[in-house]
């Protein structure tokens, strides 16, 4: 009996120590602002000194915590809950964004209704996750001040500011730039006086921002939000203008440039920085930004963060390239034989292997971090060796990069690329034939195959909520479309890429095995008048869409019905524009919604 007795004790205080751990780990971690002469601004959270030390990016956490960060930045709240969690399992903190609408996506921060619906989107995610552990601060809008001139976007800001302190006065609030600007910082200390960081992104300039900042009448403290390689906006171009990309290692000396004089023993309003990006991603290249590679390959970017951060580089450090270089890089013909020549090497003398990989280059240069299709490689152009290559030239007019990846087999990589160009007529880029169905929008989409970019008419009037929680057709979200004005048209196109009207870049997908456009479609009230349209860039344009298929004056009703766009006999060989919605003006505000946009299988 007293041996059961025993065991029941044991069984209750083990219980009770594990609801307190549960407890501990639940408990909201106040974060506060601190600010003497001798220091100038200091940031404390659960009362210890903390500076940020941080990237942009959700992947392999385990790995940064182990590299020396302790903070993570997001852009959205999108999988936080996750996040979160897994955040604060590796001891790092979190910066939550709080999106912002952006008035170049058709955002009107003039209208009440709109800016409204945001306020109370943010409302609700503090409300959710101000008490998580993981939370370090709100960080409100990311770069949607343009050149920062219109007032009501600061009000907006300092409304969600003021109601944030108001929920939750544990977290600071920070809202974030891009870059200076002439005025942005004063317009902030102006209108915002609820906004108590501001972060700022800054590549090419970052040495220089503590100076600028403070001439720029800054007195509120800063952080570095974004930071890393110059960016192909501040770089030298090719005579045909294609941007011109640091090697992996050059870029590793500007990514500790961030931290280092940013760092708060440089400066007494800086409170850290978040290096940009902790992962990989497509943006005016498939390397420009990127820290990782998207096998996990870590650059050196991560090994200079670890040393800024720790002190000590790591035990085992990435391969590094001095040179990559072509005989020839302009006027190039197709069938022509071009010697490429690596120059890497190894700290430790690992033995190294290089991949050679040719793509093309559209030549743009990302816009705020909009999406980017993945450019095409061409796998059968490149033969080479671990220093030298062959390159035999495409048929295809047009520009070009080469790619050489060098990897240590221990997890470290390098990599460089150099634009050419090919003199001869145009061919275009057959599009890439999808697996189906094909999720244009929905809660299973894995990655956005079109973007909802092409906005047009009175867009002004036009509002999207992506991820809107009003009775959606399945899963937890659905799209929710507003048109605020009575009269006038307003629509928006998926497009790919994002801003093609023209026809002049790759993209889109060949659609020839799918049998019909499916997607349900409801109006809040019942009897609102929509067109939808797939292919919409016609004429005689390398890259137009090579079929338009439209269902005019769709009527909804106040209940989901599903609409079948049947593509029988349709040439879908490109669909650059995979779907669409406009209508005209009804002599009121017209609110619908969207959900399971999809291509299917014949």
């Amino acid at each position: 009996m007293f041996a059961e007795r025993s065991k029941l004790q044991a069984l209750v205080l083990a219980t009770l120590l594990a609801f307190i751990a549960i407890g501990d780990a639940a408990a909201q971690i106040p974060v506060t602002l601190h600010h003497d002469q001798a220091n100038g601004f200091r940031l404390f959270r659960g009362g210890k000194d903390y500076v940020v030390r941080g990237v942009g990016g959700t992947q392999h956490l385990d790995r940064l915590s182990a590299a020396g960060g302790n903070s993570i930045r997001t852009w959205s709240t999108e999988n936080l809950d996750q996040l979160l969690d897994t955040a604060h399992k590796n001891n790092l903190s979190v910066c939550v964004g709080l999106w912002l609408g952006h008035p170049r996506h058709g955002f009107n921060y003039q209208s009440e209704a709109e800016v409204a619906a945001q306020l109370q989107t943010c409302v609700d995610a503090i409300t959710k996750y101000k008490d998580h552990p993981a939370v370090l601060m709100w960080g409100i809008g990311n770069e949607m001040e343009g050149d920062g001139n219109n007032p009501a976007i600061w009000y907006a800001v300092d409304h969600i500011a003021r109601v944030c302190k108001q929920i939750d006065p544990a977290h600071p609030t920070m809202t974030v730039i891009a870059e200076l600007g002439q005025n942005k910082v004063g317009k902030i200390e102006r209108y915002c006086p609820n906004i108590d960081i501001i972060g700022v992104n800054s590549y090419g300039g970052t040495a220089s921002l503590d100076q600028r900042y403070r001439a720029a009448g800054g007195s509120k403290p800063y952080m570095v939000t974004e930071h890393g390689p110059h960016g192909p906006w501040e770089v030298e171009k090719t005579p045909w203008g294609s941007a011109i990309e640091a090697t992996s290692t050059a870029k590793a000396a500007q990514y500790a440039v961030g931290f280092r004089e940013a760092a708060r023993q440089k400066s007494r309003l800086c409170l850290g920085s978040y290096a940009f990006l902790w992962g990989d991603k497509q943006e005016t290249t498939a390397t420009w930004f990127g820290m990782l590679l998207p096998d996990g390959s870590r650059l050196a970017a991560v090994d200079a963060m670890t040393e800024a951060w720790t002190g000590k580089p790591p035990e085992n450090r990435c391969p590094q390239i001095d040179r990559l270089s072509l005989e020839k890089t302009d006027g190039l013909k197709p069938g022509d034989k071009i010697r490429a020549t690596l120059v890497a090497s190894d700290p430790e003398s690992d033995t190294l292997t290089t991949k050679w990989i040719l793509r093309h280059d559209s030549g743009t240069v990302g816009v705020g971090g909009d999406w980017q299709a993945e450019e095409i490689a061409l796998s059968d152009a490149v033969v080479g060796d671990s220093r030298q290559a062959v390159l035999t030239v495409p048929d295809a007019g047009g520009g070009y990069r080469l790619f050489a990846y060098v990897r240590d087999n221990k997890g470290g990589a390098a990599v460089a690329n150099i634009p050419l160009r090919v003199d001869a007529p145009m061919i275009a880029i057959a599009s890439p034939k999808p697996k189906l169905p094909l999720i244009v929008y929905g809660d299973a989409m894995e990655t956005e195959p079109y973007a909802a970019s092409g906005f047009m008419g009175n867009t002004a009037a036009v509002k999207m909520t992506l991820d809107s929680r009003d009775d959606p057709h399945s899963g937890p979200t659905c799209l929710q479309v507003e048109y605020t004005a009575g009269d006038d048209w307003g629509g928006v196109l998926w497009q790919s890429p994002p801003g093609d009207w023209t026809g002049s870049q790759p993209g889109g997908f060949d659609l020839s095995a799918a049998r019909e456009l499916q997607f349900w479609v409801r109006g809040a009230a019942g009897g609102e008048v929509v067109n939808f349209v797939l292919g919409a860039i016609d004429g005689d344009q390398p890259y137009r869409d090579t079929a338009k298929v439209e269902r005019k004056d769709v009527r909804l009703t106040d209940q989901w019905q599903l609409i079948r766009i049947p593509l029988e006999g349709r040439d879908l060989t490109r669909i650059k524009t995979g779907f669409g919605w406009s209508l005209a003006g009804q002599g009121k505000p017209v609110t619908f919604y969207l959900d399971d946009i999809r291509y299917v299988a014949r």
